[in-house]
């Protein structure tokens, strides 16, 4: 049995003791200071998070950090009242730009936290004069104190726990060594780094936050790899042991995104010996995260490529395979500098973001499905009650390009209100009062600047995510519509308008002419043009909104499980998709329509212009797992290949027999641990709900 097994075991079979309370803390430090100036009062609440709670370490540990330290024998109610006042002075959310941000992990490996400290006074020097940046980069200072302070407890802990029975002594000794040399400066070996990183990680759990991602690690942990086998100290083999005793902690309900591989700003592919050892722990562990992306490139090796589809081949489902020339592409378009731009990573699921630079991210759902009934129903959606535009009588639509032009004035006026919602959430609080001192210390160039991370302290402005929903229902619906009532003349608009009213029920016979219309996934051109025209008129009508700082809105083709839910509030579409069915998911076909084979399946997914959807996309796969074995993986590595060459932006995989899918369903106790990709992450099958386990069993299983 590995460490990180024992770990989990450790973790799974000891649950903590006594009741949750992150908010007791945190009111612990308001208590005494609630007359302060709002930046100082939050800070007081950080510095008492990190600071009061007592580290627990766990006996299979080597790299120490988790929120197990929040529990506590304190009654509930005292945690209620406690939430009270904090949720009275307020915390911001996803979508007030609380998390899913990738930190600049290499700037603080550089300097330490020692340094940090330095840099604040620095700047508390220069900016002597100005009362605001003042009480911000106090703010700031105490937080990074209080982080100080809980390396320290940490080591100190460890120290005491020597001797303890059934407690490693040579492990804790070990420990306590690391903490040590992080309170005397910047970090000099791996251990080291990677302590510093997990413990900046946990610090930010420990407020809440979820989705943070680990960002580049293959790189700004790749030096100290480096120096420390060169002078050999750690091998290929240790490093692995400690990745896996890190990844063993991550919580499975969260979505940690880790970034390998990629270019660097002169072409030339950064595949090191780390991106293997990541990889290779991650695929050891076996759970569902954290969520692994890998930069694909021109000039990322064969061996790279192998290793990850191997990894994916395992059923585990990680990494994601990403497609750096688009993604880098698509990121230039919203000006940022040429070396930030290759230097990013993806935050929660696959959105691409600029690492330690720009506040962090947010995002919603644009079902663009409903939009069919805004034109059917003369603005009104019967099924959901919201409402469209009304573009006129059925009657009044003569040709497939005037259906077209009426259904881009529902997008339009879709995108309108979406952006307008979307501002009204985000932009509606104070932002000079929601400040986040401990996570503007992790950006740049918040210290230098003397501002907050959302209130003009990171390089770039905040960006937002629009995941348009639906490309195969939509493109689906539209060649249906063209080829029925257009070119067969087999149905007028009116009459499709009452089938979809009707559910289809009474109009069977329609029904069957609409489903054999051309389905997108196939190849075929005359459906494939829509999914192009999708991308390509969504975007433009995103672009013309800013957020409230001056960035960009992004667009994806991506929705998580967001497909399933958003199908059951959707109408009837003209596919021949009954109402309440799921729409297609992400950038992918809608399930079993694609009949023609995988190769003709991603020729119609790299149809569209994918340099427009900045955020990324999912295109979900689901393979025989004979096909990551011998011969048959080398033609997937040149599939893949192909496929990024022509344009395709995202790749994953499963790699699970449906045969295996139905069996666990079936006797669930049997297979708890069977992992299994789900959309933008993985997670364990017999956990999910019963929806989510069909849209996956449903997908095409490509031989």
């Amino acid at each position: 049995m590995t460490l990180s097994t024992s770990l989990r075991r450790e973790m799974e079979k000891a649950p903590p003791k006594g009741s949750y309370m992150p908010h007791y803390f945190r009111y612990l430090g308001y208590r005494d200071h609630l007359g302060e100036p709002i930046e100082q009062l939050r800070a007081e609440g950080i510095y008492a998070l990190f600071t009061e709670p007592v580290p627990h370490i766990y006996r299979h540990d080597l790299i120490v950090g988790n929120t197990r330290c929040l529990y506590t024998a304190q009654s509930p109610l005292v945690e209620q009242q406690a939430a009270s006042l904090v949720g009275r002075i307020g915390l911001r959310h996803f979508g007030t730009n609380a998390d899913h941000f990738a930190p600049h992990y290499q700037h603080v490996l550089e300097v330490g936290v020692p340094g940090l400290i330095g840099e604040l006074r620095q700047s508390l020097a220069r900016y002597a004069g100005d009362e605001g940046k003042c009480r911000t980069l106090q703010a700031m200072l105490l937080t990074v104190e209080g982080f100080f302070q809980m390396i320290r407890h940490y080591g100190e802990q460890a120290e005491a726990m020597k001797g303890r029975k059934r407690y490693d002594s040579e492990r804790l000794a070990f420990i306590a060594e690391n903490c040590r040399a992080l309170l005397a400066g910047p970090p000099k070996t791996f251990a080291q780094a990677l302590q510093l990183v997990w413990l900046s990680h946990t610090a930010f759990m420990m407020e809440g936050r979820y989705a943070m991602a680990l960002g580049r690690m293959d790189q700004y942990l790749y030096p100290f790899y480096a120096r420390d086998v060169a002078a050999g100290t750690l091998s290929r083999e240790g490093a692995i042991v400690l990745l896996e005793n890190t990844f063993a902690k991550i919580p499975t309900n969260d979505v940690v995104n880790i970034c390998i591989g990629g270019d660097d700003e002169q072409g030339t592919c950064q595949v090191n010996e780390l991106s293997f050892c990541i990889l290779q722990a991650v695929k050891n562990g076996n759970v569902p995260g954290p969520n692994l992306s890998a930069r694909i490139s021109p000039g990322t090796p064969d061996d790279f490529l192998r290793a990850c589809l191997q990894s994916i081949g395992t059923g585990l489902g990680y990494p994601a395979l990403m497609n750096d020339t688009v993604n880098i592409a698509a990121l230039r378009r919203y000006g940022y500098e040429e070396r930030d731009v290759y230097h990013y990573c993806m935050v929660g699921c696959i959105e691409n973001f600029i690492t330690g630079m720009q506040p962090p991210w947010s995002d919603g759902r644009f079902d663009a499905p409903r939009f069919f009934e805004y034109i059917f129903n003369r603005g009104v959606s019967e099924v959901s009650g919201t409402l469209g535009v009304d573009t006129g009588a059925l009657s009044g639509i003569t040709s497939m390009r005037a259906f077209l032009r009426c259904l881009e004035k529902q997008l339009s006026h879709g995108v309108a209100e979406y952006c307008a919602t979307f501002r009204a959430y985000n932009d509606g609080i104070n932002q000079a009062y929601y400040t986040e001192p401990f996570l503007s210390c992790f950006c740049y160039d918040c210290i230098g600047r003397g501002l907050d991370i959302n209130n003009g302290g990171s390089k770039y402005p905040s960006v937002h995510g629009a995941a348009l929903m639906g490309v195969g229902t939509m493109s689906d619906s539209l060649a249906a519509i063209e080829q029925v009532v257009f070119i067969d003349r087999a149905a007028t608009l009116t009459e499709l308008g009452e089938a979809l009213r009707c559910n289809f029920e009474g109009y069977e016979a329609l029904r069957a002419k609409l489903l054999a219309a051309p389905k997108y996934g196939n190849g075929d051109e005359f459906v494939d043009k829509y999914a192009v025209w999708f991308l390509d008129f969504l975007s433009s009508q995103f672009d013309q909104y800013k957020t409230r700082d001056g960035g960009g809105i992004y667009v994806a083709m991506a929705a998580n499980t967001s497909n399933i839910s958003a199908g059951k509030c959707i109408a009837a579409t003209p596919d021949g998709r009954l109402r309440g069915e799921p729409l297609s998911d992400a950038a992918s076909p809608t399930y079993g329509r694609d009949k023609n084979g995988i190769t003709q399946t991603l020729n119609s997914v790299t149809r569209p212009d994918y340099t427009k959807a900045a955020c990324g996309t999912v295109v979900n796969q689901k393979l025989s797992p004979a096909m990551f074995c011998g011969e048959k993986l080398d033609k997937l590595m040149a599939l893949v290949r192909t496929y990024f060459k022509k344009g395709g932006q995202e790749l994953q995989m499963n790699a699970t027999s449906r045969k295996v899918l139905l069996a666990a369903m079936a006797e669930p106790e049997k297979y708890g641990s069977l992992v299994v990709r789900v959309s933008g992450f993985s997670d364990y099958y017999v956990r999910l709900s019963r929806d989510v386990q069909l849209d996956i069993l449903n997908r095409t299983q490509h031989e």
